[in-house]
């Protein structure tokens, strides 16, 4: 089971860029950020035509998730936990049918800029929300994964130039140490499991050629319970996208399961 995530940065936008993806790379399911549709407006019919079953939670112009999924999905949930007030949609889960049952989330943490402020306090409480969601779930003993664009910087090596980020909310103290307590929960960040080396990024800035000076940072995760962990086979990232026509700033990352 090959299942990616991708920033896409509004369906509208990387409509086309999205399609050629998708034949290219092939994964079972993709978790999509950043649709920026509300659902009645988002093109299903084009991924469905490919023969994926799409799930939906979005809203106009900002945020958005999506799970496309060639397999049967089941239990869709939308909504991340704990805070009845927050309309913003950034999560969405669903029950994947391979060889074997795989629960997925996809999930766009708030970016929190600039920090400190009200931003900053919101994303930090999401985290906290985030981290009790994944607990919850821990106890069903199934086998977890939880992909997206979480906006954290997890270590040095994951920014080219990692001074440049020390005040920014993608990686304060403060942001690494609420991403840590998630990952403490027993998960496992599926790259690095696989891949050591430095210089591995998911997104470079559209301004002051960042894609052309390899200017980029490591925002885009997969964090697997020990469950999924034991069926992990093969993590990797999608670079060449970001050098495409009309790309996003982001680009896909994708986990291969034995599932």
């Amino acid at each position: 089971m090959k299942i990616a995530t991708f920033n896409i940065n509004g369906i509208t936008a990387r409509l086309e860029a999205l399609k050629v993806w998708l034949e290219e790379a092939r994964p079972d399911v993709a978790c999509l950020q950043e649709t920026k549709k509300i659902d009645a407006d988002f093109p299903r019919e084009v991924f469905e035509s490919m023969g994926y079953q799409v799930e939906l939670h979005g809203m106009k112009s900002f945020n958005g998730v999506a799970i496309l999924s060639k397999l049967p999905l089941e239990d869709v949930t939308r909504r991340l936990p704990g805070n009845d007030d927050d309309e913003q949609t950034r999560w969405i889960e669903a029950t994947v049918i391979g060889k074997r049952a795989v629960r997925v989330t996809s999930l766009y943490l708030p970016n929190g800029n600039p920090a400190p402020g009200p931003k900053y306090d919101n994303k930090l409480h999401w985290m906290e929300r985030m981290r009790q969601r994944v607990a919850a779930l821990l106890g069903t003993e199934e086998p977890l994964v939880f992909c997206g664009d979480y906006n954290i910087i997890p270590q040095p090596e994951d920014a080219a130039n990692p001074k440049d980020w020390l005040t920014d909310a993608l990686y304060l103290p403060e942001s690494r140490a609420a991403y840590q307590r998630i990952v403490n929960l027993g998960l496992t960040e599926a790259f690095r499991a696989r891949n050591q080396s430095p210089g591995q990024y998911t997104f470079w800035d559209f301004q002051r050629g960042a894609w052309e000076r390899n200017n980029g940072i490591r925002i885009d995760h997969h964090l697997l319970s020990p469950q999924a962990a034991d069926l992990l086979v093969d993590a990797g990232i999608d670079k060449a996208v970001r050098g495409r026509e009309k790309p996003s700033d982001h680009v896909p990352a994708w986990i291969e399961l034995d599932a």
